[in-house]
């Protein structure tokens, strides 16, 4: 039978298809031995896969599936969107595959069936997967509009290379709008295109859009994201969002901003602010509960104090 040791080494690496374990090298006697798990028709592993990352796990259930790509919440998961998608979190995989080939039907498959344009997959990390923003309206039937929105803000956003190692946004404007011209009838279509009026090229974290949407809705201006704000005394300064016509800087405060390090520059940043005029606004994940209405009531009141008047004196 032999032992596990006398596997290749590249089989520990994550689960594999038969094809896979015989070109390695291996026998069809070796891969009955006992610790040989068998997580699917074709597809095996040599131990426990709780560590290893979604595209490996995902990778041999796309080669043992013609002309598919991993999928939905399998795809969203693996591109590391922001946001909230029910079932993002199930172990289970998500199969697309091209019409007019079947519905993917096997042991620990989500199986869908659909068209692809051929710039909708690509080829990531060993695995076929569908492109970012067809993920984006493929997850849309499950998604609330302001949680589609947060993902299309991600994939709008300009990256900074010093940290990233990008240069260019995920998306732009245009493709995701030529992406829904393309696919009319499609199940969350709609909703899609409402979050896609509703995105802003600029907010840097789901927080951030999530607060975006509130204050719009909260009947307030839209805020400017991320712009870099030029102080009276020469200083420039950057807020999450801000509002230049009434000298409103709105910040928001993550878990990031709790070490010492960073609670002694966000001091020096309130100071700037206060020097020159400026009132800073500070948000937190507490202020961002039941619907947000207590950061927007924070904002609202700073800018009823800097001279700003809606133009509905009830709101």
């Amino acid at each position: 039978m032999g032992t596990p040791n006398r596997f290749p080494q590249v089989l520990f690496n994550g689960p594999f298809t038969l094809e896979d374990a015989l070109a390695a090298g291996t026998s069809y006697g070796r891969l009955r031995h006992r610790d040989v798990i068998r997580l699917s028709r074709g597809i095996k592993s040599l131990g426990n896969d709780t560590d290893i990352p979604l595209a490996l796990l995902t990778r041999p259930f796309t080669l043992v599936t013609g002309y598919s790509a991993a999928s939905h919440a399998t795809a969203f998961t693996i591109w590391e969107f922001p946001g909230f998608l029910p079932a993002a979190g199930d172990r289970a995989v998500h199969i697309a595959r091209q019409f007019p080939h079947t519905t993917p039907r096997r042991e620990g498959v989500v199986g869908h069936r659909t068209h692809f344009n051929d710039d909708e997959v690509e080829f990531h990390e060993g695995l076929w997967i569908t492109t970012r923003i067809r993920t984006w309206l493929d997850c849309a039937r499950r998604m609330s509009v302001d949680e589609i929105v947060v993902v299309a803000d991600h994939l709008l956003r300009v990256p900074r290379p010093a940290f990233e190692g990008r240069h260019q946004p995920h998306a732009t404007v245009d493709e995701l709008a030529c992406l829904l011209r393309r696919h009319k009838g499609t199940p969350g279509i709609r909703k899609a295109r409402e979050a896609l009026s509703m995105a802003r090229i600029g907010s840097d974290s789901a927080p951030e859009t999530r607060l975006r949407l509130a204050v719009v809705r909260g009947g307030l201006p839209e805020p400017c994201l991320n712009l870099p704000v030029r102080l009276a005394s020469g200083l420039e300064r950057t807020p999450d969002q801000s509002f230049p016509d009434h000298c409103v800087a709105v910040e928001y405060d993550g878990a990031t901003h709790a070490t010492p390090e960073q609670v002694v520059r966000d001091v020096a940043r309130e100071e700037d602010y206060a020097r020159n005029g400026w009132t800073q606004v500070r948000i937190t994940k507490r202020h961002m509960e039941n619907d947000a209405r207590s950061a927007v009531a924070k904002i609202r009141n700073a800018l009823l104090a800097n001279g700003w008047r809606p133009a509905n004196p009830q709101l």
